[in-house]
């Protein structure tokens, strides 16, 4: 579906509109319709258990967006069952995503948007997930100032989060905030929708949100709210935090205090029916020249940083140990992973330019996120991708095959012609690639 079509689609769905004699029992602006399709399209995913892409649903866009105006509207509605994808984890196990259709997602992206309005100021400050003005970028930089000023971390990881979310529980935080009958409506029948496991078989579901749908995490980000966020505030007023969605931690002055904490959050959790994971728990020692103790642990992962003592240069020159975050190393791996998925090497049916078109919004994405704190820890990853263009220059050109420093040495000569050719070559001053070694 091509962009300047949009229009011709607001404009059938507003004639139409204006035909229906018969009102429907849930005022639902079709709009609203529009506009929630606009903001699926931008994050696109994968097809759901009808197996329609995104390309398929826009074949016939305006019929498609106004059967689901019709649904919802009419209160008809009623979501298909979520497809389940096993994803591989780090340690070993495997997360299951849920994966909604993609008229399933537009219509939760209604209720979403809808249902922001009665959530605005009910998440504590301290909360950074899926609220207007703050980011995970925020939540990171806030952890970085507090562990500046306090010297103990509590982390905590909570054992299958999205799949142990007790519904009893999460039905009085959203009857006391949802005010739409509609929005009430649709989110129970979301709640309790059944779901295809990734060999086929039906499953039904007794609690949790589906990980990977578009109100799921809204849902747990209001679970946490009375569970975490509002307890942290009756219970240790002092004690700072920062929370994304089911990830947080807490900052605390001595290691007693810590202990503490960590016993008392570890049973707030089990009351509300959910387990802490005691290998991802703990305490942590934030090290740095000022802080002489010693302890078995001095970093932590939160948000796809990961905090530990760094060297540190200040203006002067003066070097000191300090406690920073950068890229973490797990995040790392799944991005060098992630490039060597694309096959550099092996497209030589394109050219440069166009393999940056193709790749530079990936580029851009990662570099946008990571770059905010300790630049030089991301030189590994833009050092990665020169490697892949040497590659790729030698396998296009018959010049350069078997040539490796023949080919680096091309391949500065186009940086020096055209450095905001990939986004990565000017980053923090980069005005040469540094393809030094093999791939």
């Amino acid at each position: 579906m091509r962009w300047r079509c949009l229009g011709e689609v607001a404009k059938q769905l507003g004639n139409e509109d204006e035909a229906v004699t018969n009102p429907k029992p849930y005022d639902i602006p079709k709009r609203r319709v529009l506009e929630a399709y606009r903001q699926v399209r931008a994050n696109r995913g994968a097809a759901g258990i009808d197996g329609e892409s995104l390309a398929m649903f826009e074949a016939d866009l305006s019929r498609n967006l106004y059967k689901l105006w019709n649904r919802l509207s009419s209160g008809s509605y009623l979501p298909p069952p979520v497809r389940q994808v096993g994803i591989p984890k780090k340690d070993g196990g495997v997360r299951i995503l849920g994966v909604p259709t993609v008229a399933d997602r537009i219509a939760q992206q209604i209720v979403v948007t809808r249902i922001g309005a009665d959530l605005y100021g009910v998440f504590h400050p301290n909360s950074y997930g899926y609220q207007r003005g703050k980011s995970a970028v925020d939540a990171v930089a806030a952890t970085r100032k507090r562990c500046w000023a306090y010297a103990w971390v509590v982390e905590f990881d909570i054992r299958r989060a999205f799949d142990e979310l007790d519904w009893g529980l999460l039905r009085k935080a959203i009857a006391k905030h949802v005010l739409d009958p509609w929005c009430l409506l649709y989110i129970e029948r979301w709640l309790t929708a059944s779901a295809v496991s990734p060999d086929g078989q039906p499953v039904e579901r007794i609690k949790g949100v589906p990980q990977g749908s578009v109100i799921g995490p809204v849902l747990m980000n209001l679970f946490m709210t009375y569970a975490f966020d509002e307890w942290m505030k009756r219970e240790h007023p002092k004690t700072p935090f920062c929370r994304y969605a089911d990830d947080a931690v807490a900052h605390c002055r001595s290691e007693s205090e810590a202990k503490k904490l960590l016993a008392a959050i570890e049973n707030r959790l089990r009351e509300c029916k959910l387990e802490m994971h005691p290998e991802k728990s703990g305490i942590v020692y934030c090290k740095d020249s000022n802080r002489r103790n010693e302890y078995r642990k001095t970093g932590f992962a939160f948000l796809g940083y990961e905090f530990r003592p760094r060297i540190a240069k200040g203006r002067d020159g003066r070097i000191w140990t300090s406690f920073l975050p950068a890229i973490s190393a797990t995040a790392k791996k799944r991005i060098m992973q992630a490039i060597r998925e694309w096959k550099l090497p092996r497209q030589t049916s394109i050219s440069l330019n166009e393999l940056a078109k193709l790749y530079n919004p990936q580029i851009r994405g990662w570099m946008n996120y990571y770059r905010h704190f300790y630049r030089s820890a991301l030189h590994r990853l833009y050092d990665h991708i020169d490697q892949k263009l040497v590659r790729w220059a030698q396998h296009k050109y018959r010049k350069l095959a078997g040539r490796q420093a023949r080919a680096r040495a091309w391949l500065r000569k186009v940086v020096s012609r055209q450095p905001r050719l990939f986004v990565h070559w000017l980053a923090h001053g980069r005005v040469a690639v540094r393809t030094m070694g093999a791939v």
